[in-house]
């Protein structure tokens, strides 16, 4: 849906990995592929709601939680709130994160949690951020892409986000006439 994008993270991977496969100490150069992930999993984040049980008493923002409580972060609903990135909450703008994740909220370094946060967030969450960088950086070497015109917009939730018709692309292949769907 942004062919600007697309285009600074295939320059980027073209300057940092030229024509090899991504390596491990290559992978984390990749800063505009790393703020287009970020900003697509602010959006769309891979759970749209952390449950969580409160195990002991405790006072939270001046509220008292007793033991027991089911309590719900709402991440799809902290991810789109104005109060905390601005007006444009709702726009793709992966320039939020150019100065990393801590700054990409107005005053919350807290803001963006698509894989929970502190000592319950999701122990797998650097592999598959290194995973998407690799997939994406070889992808992006190879094709340039948009989106099937039969492309309907419907993320929807059931334990992980994900569209709910799917997200067929056309594929272009950049080193010959031929194009994939």
């Amino acid at each position: 849906m942004h062919p600007d994008w697309q285009d600074q993270a295939r320059s980027e991977v073209q300057q940092v990995c030229g024509n090899c496969h991504p390596k491990f100490e290559t992978v984390n150069k990749l800063k505009t592929l790393g703020m287009i992930l970020n900003e697509v999993i602010r959006l769309y984040p891979p759970i749209a709601v952390f449950r969580r049980e409160i195990h002991k008493d405790t006072t939270l923002g001046g509220i008292a939680i007793p033991k027991g409580t089911q309590v719900i972060f709402p991440t799809l609903s902290f991810n789109h709130d104005t109060s905390l990135w601005g007006e444009d909450a709702n726009e793709f703008k992966p320039e939020r994160f150019s100065e990393g994740i801590t700054k990409a909220a107005k005053d919350d370094s807290a803001a963006f949690i698509p894989f929970g946060y502190g000592l319950r967030s999701c122990v797998g969450k650097n592999y598959a951020m290194l995973e998407t960088k690799v997939a994406l950086a070889m992808i992006l070497q190879r094709f340039s892409f948009v989106l099937s015109p039969g492309y309907v917009h419907a993320p929807t939730s059931f334990v992980t986000m994900f569209p709910q018709h799917g997200a067929p692309i056309i594929l272009d292949n950049l080193h010959s006439d031929e194009s994939t769907v």
